[in-house]
C-alpha cells in the first residue's frame, strides 16, 4: 500500500523502468482491450511511468505494438530457426514435433496468443501492422514448418505431399486452440478442454499421417 505521507506520483520512483516493464505492461493491455481501446497512457501508468518516459522508447503505438510482438513471438520463431538448422540429425517428425510443441509452450500457452486473435479482428483496421505481423510472423512461421516438411519428404522419413498445404494443415488446429483459449476459456463454467492433451492428441494424429507407406 503506498504511504499516504508519499505525495510524489507513481512515475517519479520508477524512473529507471526498462522497456521490458513497458512492453509487459503493453502485451497485458493489448491482449485484454485491443489494439484501438489501448492508450500509451494507459500503458505508461500500468507500468509505473510517465508518458514521456513511454515515449524515450517508442516512437508511437504502432511501434510499442511491433516491439511487443517481437518481444513475444518473432524472438520465439528466431530461436526456433536456429535450434531446427542445428537439429542435422534429429528425424524430420521430431524435429517438426518439437517445434510445434516448443510454439504452443512458448506462444500458444501464453498471453502472446491473444495477440493472433487481436490482429484477426483488427487488421482491416491497420492494414500497416497486418502487414507487418504477416511478413514477421506468419510468413516466417510458416516458412520454417514448410522447410522441415520439404527435408522430411526429400530424406523418405514423410511420405510425398504438398509441403504448403500440409503447413496449412498443421496451423489451422493450432490456431484454433489459440483461439479457443483466449475467446471461450474465460467464459466456460465447466473444466474446458484440456490444451495440453488437445496438443498430444494433435501431435500423434501429425506424426501418424506424415508416415510414409510401408510396402505392401
Amino acid at each position: 500500500m503506498q504511504d499516504p505521507t508519499d505525495t510524489k506520483p507513481r512515475w517519479e520512483r520508477r524512473k529507471d523502468a526498462r522497456p521490458q516493464e513497458l512492453l509487459a505492461a503493453a502485451l497485458e493491455l493489448f491482449v485484454d482491450r485491443g489494439f484501438a481501446a489501448t492508450r500509451l497512457e494507459d500503458v505508461a501508468r500500468a507500468a509505473g511511468v510517465s508518458k514521456g518516459t513511454l515515449y524515450l522508447y517508442f516512437e508511437n503505438k504502432q511501434e510499442l505494438f511491433k516491439a511487443v510482438v517481437r518481444e513475444t513471438i518473432v524472438q520465439t520463431i528466431g530461436q526456433a530457426e536456429t535450434d531446427a538448422a542445428a537439429a542435422r540429425d534429429m528425424p524430420s517428425d521430431e524435429l517438426l514435433r518439437q517445434m510445434l510443441r516448443t510454439w504452443w509452450t512458448k506462444v500458444g500457452a501464453t498471453k502472446a496468443a491473444g495477440l493472433a486473435k487481436l490482429m484477426m479482428a483488427e487488421s482491416g483496421n491497420f492494414p500497416e501492422l497486418a502487414l507487418f505481423y504477416n511478413e514477421e510472423v506468419i510468413e516466417r512461421g510458416s516458412a520454417l514448418l514448410t522447410r522441415i516438411l520439404e527435408r522430411g519428404v526429400a530424406r523418405g522419413e514423410f511420405r510425398p505431399l504438398d509441403p504448403v498445404m500440409m503447413t496449412n494443415v498443421l496451423v489451422a488446429p493450432v490456431l484454433t486452440l489459440m483461439m479457443w483459449k483466449h475467446s471461450f476459456f474465460p467464459c466456460e463454467t465447466h473444466e474446458g478442454i484440456d490444451a495440453d492433451a488437445f496438443m498430444d492428441t494433435l501431435l500423434g494424429l501429425v506424426q501418424q499421417g506424415l508416415a510414409p507407406q510401408k510396402p505392401a
